[in-house]
């Protein structure tokens, strides 16, 4: 496989963890804690999609290769895991009088109860959308790049959730309030600004493009009830490297880890080894910067 395939691959890789990496850290910069039922919340999005695009996928007409009920899929999957994310935020984190540590053990119970509903409702057993595959795209193959329209089009709708999120961080009441947040959480409180529900709209915010990460993964690849937790340590790893608590730097991250992992085959080592060399490589980077390589950005 060409050079330049696996930098295309890992382009759209890395769009999957951006948007995985973005949702942990919105919430790590405002609810303060690490939610490690992230990946699931992932997980949750990519299954309630499948649901959903049973149901919808007879609309006519294509985007990008796909019909457009996957589209309709796509937009529940970012609703469900939304609203998964604010009820259990109301039920369990909310009530509990712990700190960040307590909360962070608390979310790793979150996320094995999520994964066991999955399991129960559709099985351990992979499985995929109901989507016919493409061949690539005929005009890169003499490139070395063989992508098909699927590809393409995880990597334009990641670009537009991000850039709709940049967008909403700097231009809108909501984002600065978030913004302020983030950098200074009593003094935002003691400005007027009311936290609780800044916090609710960073869950929704962080579940949504979680969940759009989510459906994304299963159809770069397939679904199965452990899709999201095998890649969350991927999504911290980036979260680190671009500097915990920077949506920026998660965004940088996030790209860095999915061209690492996916650039890996080129060098003199197996493809298995691709989650440790990336983990290398963010050591070695924090040796350096300590802070991550966005340092002081939000």
């Amino acid at each position: 496989m060409a050079l330049l395939e696996h930098f295309v691959n890992g382009l759209i890789f890395s769009s999957i963890i951006v948007l995985g990496s973005i949702g942990l850290s919105l919430v790590y910069s405002i609810a303060d804690f690490a939610n490690f039922a992230h990946g699931d919340t992932m997980t949750i999005g990519a299954y309630s999609a499948l649901v959903t695009f049973g149901a919808v996928g007879g609309l006519g007409g294509a985007v990008f290769g796909l019909p457009l009920g996957f589209f309709v899929a796509l937009l529940v999957g970012i609703a469900v895991a939304a609203v998964v994310a604010v009820v259990t935020e109301k039920v369990v984190y909310e009530p509990l009088d712990v700190g960040s540590i307590g909360l962070l053990i608390t979310s790793i119970g979150v996320a094995f109860v999520y994964r066991a509903v999955i399991q129960m409702g559709f099985g351990a057993d992979f499985t995929r959308y109901d989507i016919r595959p493409l061949r690539p795209i005929e005009w890169l193959v003499p490139y070395g790049i063989r992508v098909t329209q699927h590809d393409v089009a995880i990597a334009v709708s990641a670009l537009v959730l991000v850039s709709g999120l940049h967008v909403l961080l700097q231009h809108s009441d909501l984002g600065r309030k978030m913004r302020a947040m983030a950098d200074n959480p009593d003094l935002a409180r003691v400005s007027g600004i009311r936290t609780d529900r800044i916090k609710l709209w960073t869950w929704i915010i962080g579940a949504g493009l979680a969940g759009a990460g989510g459906v994304f993964l299963g159809l770069y690849n397939q679904l199965a009830p452990r899709m999201g937790f095998d890649l969350l340590l991927l999504i911290f790893a980036a979260v680190i490297l671009g500097g915990i608590g920077s949506v920026y730097g998660a965004m940088l991250g996030g790209l860095l880890i999915g061209m690492i992992n996916q650039l890996t085959p080129v060098l003199p080592v197996g493809i298995e080894y691709a989650n440790a060399i990336a983990f290398v490589i963010m050591v070695a980077v924090l040796l350096v910067r300590p802070n991550g390589i966005a340092q002081e950005a939000t």
